[in-house]
């Protein structure tokens, strides 16, 4: 095959070409000449080697071939012919058979090319000497069907090229029959049929011919052509006496029925019309079938997209809640922009002052109620083994004797021991976000106090513990930050903001306590009337959404009737500002016994 890569082109086309050049003419388009398709050949050659699994052929790609065929496989030569008009409308330069993918472009040719390779992968046995030409034609005719079901075995995902090929190598024989009157009908079974019995062609799409085929020949002929045809399909690819014996039997029902079998006048029109109907039923499920893929391609393309598209927007939003939770939680007690600019607003914070005797005791009884809640029972795992430590079991004891003894490996193990392990205390994570609009001046001192009372416990309780308050209006201001030092003064502030930024508050809160993040009591306080713009209310609708399918407690807390519920949140209703501290000491109880 490598002496086809030396051809070169001759002065003439060069002489041609140039003259082209700087005339203002379209550009020359290389000729289909046959030396042209030498390279074709070639790279045909290199996937012949997978198709097949042979290495010692020759595929040559010309204009016409020797044998008038599409196609053929000449076994002594070691050589696949294929005629270059199967590529049409393609010219040799847009045709690049070792490129994997590259034959989507030409099914057809392709799918003549399969069915070669079939047989030169299968095609193996030779007739003997002597032997019956008319058996001979009768054991090839079987063999069209039986080297694609072979191929089909090996490499499945040829089947809609071998189907393909079925158009383009059976209906020039049905149109220009060699075999005449019954014989002719029991071929087209044999093409049609038996590729339908191999998986090539579907039932459905082959009614047609098989009931014409029954008509013509008979029930009871073609039940015997069937069963010849199937009995080939299991022959060994060496086994040349066997296929020659299905010929033989072939050529015997027919000479047997064939003469008290009427035929019909018009029978090869009759068969043409029947394959023609089957080829079109074929062609029409491969185009549904290829619509349906190209769909699926689609949908796949499109949900890939879709995904691709919520990862960069769940990354944006990880990196901007990143930013916002490092400038809310700044050192300098500054009101932000969600964007980490200062705001120009007067903060909200008031000052501060110190805690009340009621509130340091409420601080250390919540302090108590978290860390009873957080206790966890010392686990315990019995275990057993052939040898001490551990108590000894005697029944247990008794049977490895006895299984000893009896002469096979002992498996009972008679000492048991319990082993004990504390379980890990979960830390607490609490988050407040409080609403400091116009409407909620009610909430200010019982919030004021709950935020230090919380975050006081929590620093008591665990040291892993951590709490953060932050008052939102459209800017954001941090009350207490999520540190591991308690809180010696209240933070107090006021409530004169107007609109509302929930959702860049409950961003910052996440990021700063990781309150997605599994493996401690998680509990976010909402406080607010909730009367929000439509898309104040969506935005902060979806960072909830977020929280609680990660597993964190949210708890809105109302202090007026006229407030509205966020979906998603628990809420409760508060007729008494002052009861918020003690609602909310005990929501983060429950939040830290729930943790798993």
């Amino acid at each position: 095959m490598s002496a086809h890569h030396h051809v070169q082109s001759t002065p003439d086309d060069d002489a041609d070409l140039a003259r082209w050049d700087d005339d203002g003419a379209p550009p020359a388009q290389p000729r289909s000449s046959p030396a042209a398709w030498l390279r074709v050949g070639a790279e045909l050659g290199d996937r012949l080697v997978a198709l097949s699994g042979r290495q010692d052929l020759l595929v040559t790609c010309r204009p016409g071939t020797r044998s008038g065929a599409p196609a053929a496989f000449f076994p002594t030569l070691g050589e696949v012919e294929f005629d270059a008009g199967l590529f049409a409308p393609l010219q040799p330069h847009e045709i690049h058979p070792r490129i994997v993918g590259d034959e989507e472009r030409y099914p057809a040719a392709w799918g003549v090319f399969v069915h070669e390779a079939a047989h030169a992968a299968h095609s193996v046995w030779t007739q003997p000497a002597g032997a019956d030409p008319r058996v001979v034609e009768a054991a090839l005719l079987l063999e069209e069907s039986r080297v694609e079901g072979a191929h089909l075995i090996t490499r499945p995902t040829d089947r809609p090229y071998l189907r393909t090929s079925a158009r383009t190598l059976v209906m020039p024989d049905i149109a220009h029959p060699t075999l005449q009157g019954i014989e002719h009908a029991a071929s087209v079974a044999a093409l049609i049929l038996g590729r339908r019995d191999v998986g090539i062609l579907d039932a459905g799409e082959t009614r047609t011919v098989a009931d014409l085929c029954e008509k013509v020949l008979g029930a009871d002929l073609l039940t015997t052509l069937t069963r010849i045809w199937s009995a080939a399909h299991q022959c060994a690819d060496h086994d040349a006496t066997t296929m020659l014996a299905h010929g033989q039997a072939w050529c015997d029902a027919l000479d047997i029925a064939a003469p008290a079998l009427p035929v019909p006048e018009n029978l090869t029109d009759l068969l043409s019309g029947a394959v023609g109907v089957v080829m079109d039923h074929a062609a029409a499920t491969d185009a549904a079938d290829l619509a349906a893929q190209a769909a699926a391609t689609n949908a796949m393309a499109t949900r890939s997209r879709e995904q691709a598209n919520d990862r960069a927007q769940k990354a944006s939003r990880r990196r901007q809640a990143a930013a916002t939770a490092s400038s809310v939680f700044n050192s300098g007690g500054t009101t932000v922009n969600p964007d980490g600019t200062q705001a120009p607003y007067i903060n909200p914070i008031t000052g501060t002052r110190q805690p009340t005797a009621a509130e340091k005791s409420a601080a250390a009884r919540l302090s108590r109620a978290l860390r009873a809640a957080a206790y966890r029972e010392r686990t315990e795992e019995r275990i057993t083994s052939p040898t001490p430590p551990g108590r000894l079991n005697m029944g247990r004891a008794l049977a490895r004797d006895a299984q000893r003894a009896a002469g096979s490996i002992p498996t009972a193990e008679p000492f048991t021991q319990t082993r004990r392990r504390n379980s890990p205390t979960p830390p607490l994570r609490v988050g407040i976000a409080v609403d400091v609009s116009g409407s909620m001046r009610a909430a200010c001192a019982p919030v004021a106090s709950a935020a230090w009372i919380v975050a006081r416990a929590a620093a008591l309780t665990d040291p892993d513990s951590r709490t953060a308050t932050i008052a939102y209006d459209t800017y954001l201001t941090a009350l207490t930050r999520p540190t591991h030092r308690a809180p010696e003064r209240v933070t107090t502030f006021g409530a004169n903001g107007r609109s509302h930024n929930l959702a860049g508050a409950l961003d910052a809160l996440d990021h700063g306590l990781e309150l997605s993040r599994p493996g401690a009591g998680r509990l976010l306080v909402i406080v607010t009337d909730a009367v929000y713009t439509p898309d104040e209310t969506a935005q902060a609708v979806t960072r909830v959404k977020q929280l609680t399918t990660a597993g964190c407690a949210v708890l809105q807390l109302t202090l007026t009737a006229k407030s509205r519920h966020l979906p998603g949140t628990t809420l409760l209703h508060l007729p008494q500002p002052s009861s918020a501290p003690v609602a909310i000491a005990k929501a983060a109880t429950d939040a830290i016994r729930r943790t798993r």
